[in-house]
């Protein structure tokens, strides 16, 4: 998947304007990074667009342990959005994230996330 249909499928995911899904895009997959540990993250991130490769860069090696609400949280703090906007966008770039790798890649990234960001991520199509 390139670039700008990753972006136009979080938008029509989220309804949200282009400028605003693109702060989207890149603070969850930021947050994602401090989330995933850095193996996960570097396989998540070769299957990519270019243009996102360097969101996924971990800041630290291990993984931050923190669960959707504190996520959201995060996103919401990076993309200076209220919280239940950051959370929606949050959702639609994950499911974006599932339908742009293979699905065991996205299978191994929920593994890492736990239960309730996959139930997150099922309601969505």
């Amino acid at each position: 998947m390139q670039y700008e249909d990753f972006v136009s499928s979080v938008q029509a995911r989220g309804g949200r304007p282009r400028d605003e899904t693109e702060t989207l895009v890149h603070a969850t997959l930021r947050v994602l990074a401090e989330r995933l540990p850095a193996g996960e993250a570097n396989d998540l991130r070769a299957q990519l667009p270019e243009d996102l490769k360097a969101d996924l860069i971990p800041p630290e090696p291990e993984a931050q342990p923190f669960g959707p609400d504190e996520f959201a949280r995060r996103v919401a703090r990076m993309a200076r959005l209220p919280e239940a906007e950051a959370r929606e966008g949050m959702v639609a770039v994950l499911a974006t994230t599932r339908d742009a790798v293979e699905p065991g890649e996205f299978d191994d990234v929920l593994s890492q996330l736990g239960e309730e960001f996959a139930r997150l991520v099922s309601g969505t199509s």
